[in-house]
């Protein structure tokens, strides 16, 4: 029981940090410096909470796991790849291409190095895979909010 309101209260934790990173701080960042700046400060912003989402992840992932052991031990019938385990993944790979994959493009382009995609293309890319990780994980706190009410 404990376990559960703590895995929903990370959850909810996750995606608020999401939210205040996407729609406060660097929005923010673009209304007060020029773009440049504003640009290399949202960067360093869009890492950090990479590597906090990557920490996330992890941790959610771990309780799920435990969570899901447990009810199979106690007999219930359910499959070992849960919904919130699946939203939990969903949402580490997001983290993953985009920071690993779609950062090092997005810099090349704006280096001014021949990429696939323009800046602008690669940019929409990452913003809405960035949104959808937050609908991911969102649903992922409502989901274990309402388990944890349950219980």
């Amino acid at each position: 029981m404990k376990l559960l309101r703590f895995q929903a209260w990370l959850a909810a934790v996750w995606v608020g940090i999401i939210i205040a990173v996407g729609a406060v701080a660097a929005p923010t960042l673009f209304a007060t410096f020029d773009r440049q700046i504003a640009g290399q400060g949202a960067g360093r912003i869009f890492g950090v909470e990479a590597r906090l989402s990557l920490a996330f992840a992890v941790v959610l992932f771990m309780i799920e796991r435990r969570r899901v052991r447990d009810l199979l031990e106690a007999g219930a019938k359910i499959s070992v790849v849960s919904p919130n385990l699946l939203l939990t993944l969903g949402a580490l790979f997001l983290t993953v291409f985009g920071e690993f994959a779609l950062h090092p493009m997005i810099e090349a382009a704006k280096a001014g190095h021949a990429t696939a995609l323009s800046f602008g293309a690669l940019h929409g890319i990452s913003a809405t895979l960035f949104w959808l990780k937050a609908l991911l994980v969102g649903v992922l706190a409502w989901r274990l909010t309402g388990l944890s009410q349950k219980a």
